[in-house]
This record gives C-alpha cells, structure tokens and sequence, in this order.
C-alpha cells in the first residue's frame, strides 16, 4: 500500500511540473505578442495578413535602421506618434510622401491605430517595390499598451488618439483623446 502511495505521489509531482513547465512555456511564447485575447482575436479577423507582420516587442528589440510610417490622419499623429515616424496618412497617402532617398530596402514598420489602415498603406509600398516593409501588429494602441512611449511636438506624451469611442476599448493605457 505504501509504495502504491509513494508511486502515485511521483506521478502527481511530474504532473504538476510538466504543467508549471507548461505554462512558462506559453508565457515566454506570449510574452511578445499582443497580450490581451480579445484584442488577439479582433485583429485576427480584421487583418489579412497580405503583409508580413511585425509584434511590438520585436521592434523594440532592435530599432536600429528603422523608418517607422505613420498611416493615421492628421488629427490623430497630431495627439501622438511614434519618434521619428513618418507621417503618410491613410485617406490622403500618396506614395510622393515618401522622400526619394529612402532606399527601397530600407527597413520600414508602418502602423495605425490597430494595424489595419497600415496594412493597406504597406500593401502599396510593397507594390511600388519597396521590400522591407512589415505592418506592426496591434499599432500605436499595443504600442503604448506594452508601455512604450509616444510623443508629439512638445516632446513625451501619455495622449493618444483613440479614433472613436468603439476602437478606443482596445487602448488601456495612455490618455485617450477623440477630438
């Protein structure tokens, strides 16, 4: 009776670690991608993936040689960007926008609110030859939710604009504006 006791006990140990091991495992596997579920799966849906994708913390990692595109209108990089992003717009892009002296292979992240209206913009810079060109997964909104800063002409800043109230929900840190 006792060694059945004392092999059941083993079993339930190596359970119980392979399931911790488990969990750390999809921890680190999350831990770069967007983090909330829902937001997740709104994207999943959103987005067609006609473009390769880039997670917020892979960015981070390594900026070096990063030209970030910002495909928002005016009113929203007005509030808040990312530094040194390139304003392009969405309604109004034009591939004249973008100087002559960006090399073709050069390393562009573009994004938006939640990464839908970059999608469309980095679809066209891939038409027009450009060849490094990914769309940052989740936008400014997961940008500024992972905790990384944004700025406007005055320098930092918590503000961002939400868009409108509905997309605004995915956007959980920072100050929200709508105007």
């Amino acid at each position: 009776m006792e060694y059945f006791v004392a092999i059941t006990m083993v079993y339930s140990y190596k359970k119980m670690w392979l399931g911790i091991g488990a969990l750390l495992m999809l921890a680190v596997a999350a831990s770069g991608q967007v983090q909330s579920s829902a937001y997740r799966l709104m994207l999943k849906k959103l987005l067609h993936h006609t473009v390769p994708e880039v997670q917020v913390q892979q960015v981070v990692a390594d900026t070096a040689g990063i030209l970030f595109v910002d495909a928002r209108e005016d009113r929203e990089f007005a509030v808040s960007h990312l530094a040194g992003a390139l304003h392009v717009g969405y309604d109004s892009f034009d591939l004249k926008k973008i100087p002559p002296s960006i090399a073709k292979g050069r390393r562009i992240v573009v994004y938006c609110s939640v990464g839908y209206r970059s999608e469309k913009v980095a679809e066209k810079l891939r038409t027009a030859g450009f060849n490094n060109i990914s769309n940052l997964y989740g936008g400014i909104f997961e940008w500024v939710n992972q905790g990384h800063p944004v700025r406007n002409a005055q320098g930092e800043t918590q503000q961002v604009h939400a868009f409108d109230r509905s997309w605004g929900i995915w956007l959980h840190r920072g100050k929200k504006v709508y105007r």
